[in-house]
């Protein structure tokens, strides 16, 4: 039975790996700041965020089953150094702006949490607390193969989906509630389309698709390999809908009868406690921390895969340039508490470096689909053409609303 477990997870180990990356703080963030100022009401653009993800995982994993290449290396043989050189920037500043995010806000939600546990009342020091996860993510890549990393990603995921819907179903909403969300509707209130860009930024950034071809390759599936990657793709992006919905239930279910609102995940803490309970609280605390842990995980190694991946060259984890790159990764961590800064602005910033890089991508692909000396008899038809216009469109005006949004919110 535990053999049969093992190969099931090992075959879906990249839609383990995306989910571990795409809910982290950031996403925890936002579905708790939309479900306490908006209760269910925002499901709908969630939901359509997912569907979109799952045509372009599947979209780009397809085009590396077929070319045998791997999109920033294809980008810089058909588009120039210059061109894939930009998306590699905006992808590692963003990725490493979000290593200082991430590890932030985990350490000051824990440091929040353990406040009852410490004679000072203080609570845990996050600077102690960051070189413990730091050091404890350093050790796990170190020692570790690429099977490890799945099978660490695997339980980090595990107990982080638990943790979430143990605590959507102690406070979960009204079914009803639930329903109404899935009917298409803005809310006539200010900060509604930054939130609604942010919950797409969250789900549908670029990396998402780059890593996606890394893998497929990694895991050698070709063109006969399509039934496959759709198993895998579905689960995944399924599992990313679900963990984001029980986020936003849990703050729907206490938060937003109330009126309060949340800016970030310490705030979850601090209001959710009084009405859900100290155990349950813990509960959403443990799911943030191997939120956190599986997101930071994976972008650590990020960019190494992505040096890799631009040079078209083998991915030695244990060559000395990726183990300093990964170094630098944890190390950036520690900016935040040694220097001090607010961890949502650090993350916002990440995030909007995602969304701006993002319809730049599908531009690229929806190029690269329409060679024929590309993608031979597999070249894009009228409605794929159709499908990646809309979602250029579509994350076109989630990044123009996300840009808008922030200056007014930095201003």
């Amino acid at each position: 039975m535990f053999k049969k477990i093992g190969l099931f997870l090992a075959s879906i180990a990249p839609g383990i790996f995306l989910i571990g990356y795409n809910i982290g703080t950031g996403s925890i963030t936002t579905m708790a700041a939309s479900g306490a100022a908006y209760g269910m009401t925002l499901i709908w653009p969630l939901l359509l965020s997912c569907v979109f993800t799952f045509y372009l995982i599947m979209l780009f994993g397809r085009y590396t089953s077929i070319t045998g290449d791997t999109i920033l290396h294809s980008f810089r043989s058909h588009f120039g150094a210059a061109v894939s050189g930009l998306v590699l920037a905006s992808l590692l500043i963003s990725e490493w702006v979000s290593c200082m995010g991430v590890m932030s806000v985990v350490t000051q939600v824990v440091e929040e949490w353990s406040r009852p546990l410490t004679r000072s009342g203080n609570g845990f020091d996050p600077l102690i607390t960051t070189l413990i996860f730091g050091a404890i993510l350093y050790f796990l890549f170190w020692n570790g193969k690429h099977r490890i990393f799945e099978k660490i990603l695997a339980v980090f995921v595990g107990l982080m989906g638990l943790c979430f819907l143990l605590t959507m179903f102690m406070v979960i909403p009204e079914p009803a509630e639930v329903i109404r969300g899935l009917i298409p509707r803005v809310p006539d209130a200010p900060g509604a389309l930054l939130i609604m860009a942010g919950m797409v930024g969250t789900t549908m950034g670029a990396i998402l698709y780059v890593v996606r071809s890394i893998l497929v390759q990694e895991k050698g599936w070709k063109k006969g390999d399509f039934k496959q990657e759709r198993r895998d793709a579905i689960i995944s992006v399924s599992m990313m809908f679900i963990l984001s919905v029980a986020v936003m239930a849990a703050a729907a279910g206490t938060l937003h009868p109330l009126g309060l609102k949340v800016d970030n995940a310490i705030d979850m803490v601090k209001l959710l406690e009084p009405l859900a309970g100290r155990f349950a609280i813990s509960v959403f605390v443990a799911g943030i921390v191997c939120a956190g842990l599986s997101s930071l995980f994976p972008i650590i190694l990020l960019a190494p895969w992505l040096f890799a991946d631009f040079s078209n060259k083998a991915r030695n984890m244990r060559s000395t340039s990726t183990r300093l790159l990964v170094l630098f990764g944890v190390l950036l961590g520690l900016v935040v508490p040694i220097f001090g800064g607010r961890p949502v602005l650090v993350m916002i910033v990440s995030q909007a470096l995602t969304i701006i890089v993002t319809p730049l991508i599908l531009a690229l692909m929806m190029v690269l689909y329409n060679k024929k000396n590309v993608m031979g008899e597999d070249t894009a038809g009228i409605q794929t053409n159709g499908w990646m216009a809309f979602i250029f469109l579509f994350t076109l005006a989630m990044a123009v609303a996300g840009v808008v949004g922030i200056a007014e919110l930095i201003g």
